[in-house]
């Protein structure tokens, strides 16, 4: 039994490899032009995808220019306006403050440098901003500077 199932596996073995040797040879000899044709086609679509990424591919160009430009250095020590000072009724405290704000210090580093709590800092700040006509820090620093209370 085990000799007919062999041998029987054998012959479909040799009948299968048979069926590929003819298919193989009907495919690549029957239709070598074909078969031929279609790989050289695909060596040259792949040949111009790869010529036109090269060729297309943008090339980075940094352009260097140097801008002059004019720096203000002033011939004396900046001295903020007594007289606009006054004016708005700013304290030697609150101006203190305010130069602390536009040299970009928080209210917790405000605090520290001054040996004042972050509340007296806050308190400080908002009467600064009403004086000022301001609502934020940014604002406080931009409208002294055109008053001619910090540098």
């Amino acid at each position: 039994m085990k000799k007919t199932i062999l041998l029987y596996g054998l012959l479909g073995g040799v009948l299968i490899a048979g069926l590929k040797l003819i298919e193989y040879r009907y495919l690549v000899v029957e239709h070598s032009v074909e078969v031929y044709g279609g790989i050289v086609a695909a060596l040259f679509a792949g040949l111009g995808i790869w010529l036109g990424l090269k060729l297309t591919r943008t090339r980075e160009t940094v352009v260097v220019r140097e801008v002059p430009v004019p720096v203000r250095v002033p011939a004396e020590p900046f001295v903020a306006d007594a007289e606009r000072v006054r004016q708005l009724g700013i304290t030697p405290r609150e101006l203190e403050i305010l130069q602390a704000i536009a040299a970009g210090l928080s209210t917790r580093e405000i605090a520290a440098r001054l040996f004042v709590s972050e509340n007296t800092v806050k308190t400080h700040s908002s009467r600064l901003f009403d004086k000022l006509g301001a609502r934020r820090r940014t604002q406080a620093v931009q409208i002294a500077k055109e008053a001619g209370l910090i540098p």
